[in-house]
């Protein structure tokens, strides 16, 4: 079975998005700092078809990440503040299901991205992105919420987590309410540079 992964920036007070998220700021004000780090990498800069950009473990890592991913799961709130941004052309190529309570058709976009609005909750879009991953893994964009939902259910297999060192004082906080016990991860991979501190984690 396919695994579920998700690659998440924070700030050092734990938040992946800033105040005031929305349609206006969609990672809330301040939240974009939180990604300056992967604006130079390479396999980057090739995904949005931009020339140049740092090679190295980061971006290699990167690189390997992206190409175990077939399908990815959202969360109605990450799908309409990103809407507007991502434009005809979204950064996905790959089939979106979006957890909604809010019942639409399926949106298809340019290069390969697919918006698919599951009203049956997070285990069913988890299901219906297992199926359209086939052999490759389902990637958990976001947001914050459904991230929780996760992780509480057990059904997050690895976690790679940026920390970004900027204090945002406020917004979307990632580890909230999502253990009332003791729980355990395995750092499997650590990799500092001058932008962020990259922190691979598996389950135990």
């Amino acid at each position: 079975m396919s695994e579920v992964v998700a690659q998440l920036s924070v700030s050092l007070d734990g938040y992946m998005a800033g105040p005031d998220s929305g349609r206006e700021h969609p990672l809330g004000i301040g939240g974009e700092r939180l990604h300056r780090w992967v604006f130079g990498l390479r396999s980057w800069r090739a995904e949005q078809g931009l020339p140049g950009g740092k090679s190295g473990p980061v971006d290699e890592l990167m690189a390997a990440w992206v190409s175990r991913l077939g399908a990815v799961v959202m969360g109605h709130g990450m799908y309409i503040t990103g809407e507007t941004p991502w434009g005809e052309n979204p950064p996905f190529h790959m089939p979106v299901h979006v957890v909604t309570h809010h019942p639409r058709e399926t949106l298809v976009k340019e290069g390969g991205t697919s918006f698919r609005f599951v009203t049956e909750g997070p285990e069913q879009a988890l299901a219906l992105a297992r199926e359209a991953a086939g052999d490759k893994d389902v990637s958990l964009a976001g947001g914050a919420d459904l991230v929780q939902q996760f992780i509480r259910a057990g059904w997050l297999d690895e976690l790679w987590l940026h920390i970004v060192p900027v204090l945002l004082g406020g917004g979307r906080r990632l580890l909230d309410e999502v253990a009332d016990e003791l729980v355990e991860w395995r750092k499997t991979e650590v990799l500092d540079t001058p932008e962020a501190t990259h922190i691979r984690l598996r389950t135990t």
